[in-house]
């Protein structure tokens, strides 16, 4: 008997069907939203699941799906996975790293580039009919080239920005990480080094890019908003929850900071009331990696790990390798 798989959303059909030669699959093509309870039902008896990085898998949900073996997210991002919870209970973890860097870099500098230069809000403008004739400020905004870009996350998305920033737009890219990167990096993205207290003070345009955790929520809040520039722009492609929404919407209201372009929100799918109101800040859901051939090859390798998983014991991404090698001890 094949091993049987949850598909916790809709997916590219070529996908599917590639899973139904290896598993018993349980689609979700009609992509209902469920509780996390009807979540928990439907995933009863199931080996493997895919899942797009809105799945909460937890200590409860694993206590009540013991036949579960692997959770493969979608996604580079896992903070719905309490991996904690999965290495004790033996149940792998996989992400989607990798194949995304690049799409969502050209994301996050488009999106750099429609908050600096008002883009959005021309656009409404001229949409509702008022642009009658040109004036010398009409939707003046800031300068990006040759201005000052600060990121904050050096993985290899920060670095692809970082790049994109120096190389074609002549910047001086500054970024504060975790840990400082090699020299050799550092010299390839043209990037230095500071602390993030200069980060803030210094950055014309300050790009967000790492992973979300409890360490990182709110790292940026109303201390570190009033740091930046007045004339500053924040963008976030990274995860909601790592910018204070509340707090920002204030600080653009206010005008602390000139203006802001968000992909990702606390709590999204919804987004935090104020944040609708204002008119210095792009706002997207959640679209950073959509092209469709890279969501394409993040569905294909979150269907590599489970294929490779389930039938070999062994997954190309695996976030709690320990698991793995645990299972193969056994076998």
């Amino acid at each position: 008997m094949n091993p049987r798989i949850l598909l916790a959303r809709a997916i590219f059909p070529e996908v599917l069907d590639r899973l139904a030669q290896h598993f018993d699959v349980t689609s979700n093509q009609c992509d209902e939203s469920w509780t996390q309870l009807e979540f928990i039902e439907r995933l009863q008896g199931h080996q493997g699941v895919f899942t797009t990085g809105g799945e909460r898998i937890d200590a409860a949900l694993l206590a009540a799906c013991p036949d579960l073996k692997i959770c493969a997210n979608m996604a580079v991002g896992y903070n719905n996975f309490d991996l904690e919870a999965m290495t004790t209970a033996g149940v792998l973890a996989t992400n989607a790293p990798e194949v995304l860097t690049e799409t969502t870099a050209d994301f996050g500098f488009a999106l750099l580039m429609a908050t600096a230069r008002r883009m959005a809000q021309a656009e409404h403008f001229l949409r509702a009919g008022l642009w009658t004739r040109w004036r010398y400020d009409l939707f003046a905004g800031a300068e990006v080239h040759g201005s000052t870009l600060g990121i904050l996350g050096m993985g290899r998305i920060g670095q692809g920005i970082a790049k994109r920033g120096a190389l074609g737009f002549g910047m001086q890219v500054i970024y504060h990480n975790r840990s400082r990167l090699d020299v050799a990096t550092e010299l390839d993205c043209r990037a230095r080094y500071v602390s993030k207290q200069q980060l803030l003070n210094t950055a014309d345009h300050l790009v967000l890019v790492l992973p979300y955790s409890a360490a990182s929520h709110h790292a940026i809040g109303a201390p570190e908003l009033a740091q930046m520039k007045p004339s500053a722009t924040l963008v976030n492609i990274a995860r909601g929850g790592i910018v204070d929404d509340a707090a920002l919407a204030a600080a653009l209201r206010n005008k602390t900071i000139a203006a802001a372009g968000l992909d990702v929100f606390e709590g999204e799918p919804a987004v935090h009331p104020d944040l609708l109101l204002l008119p210095n800040v792009v706002l997207t859901p959640h679209i950073a990696s959509a092209t469709l051939p890279t969501r394409l090859a993040m569905a294909n390798l979150a269907a590599d790990n489970l294929v490779g998983f389930l039938t070999q014991g062994k997954a190309l991404t695996p976030l709690n390798a320990e698991v793995m090698v645990k299972q193969q001890v056994l076998c």
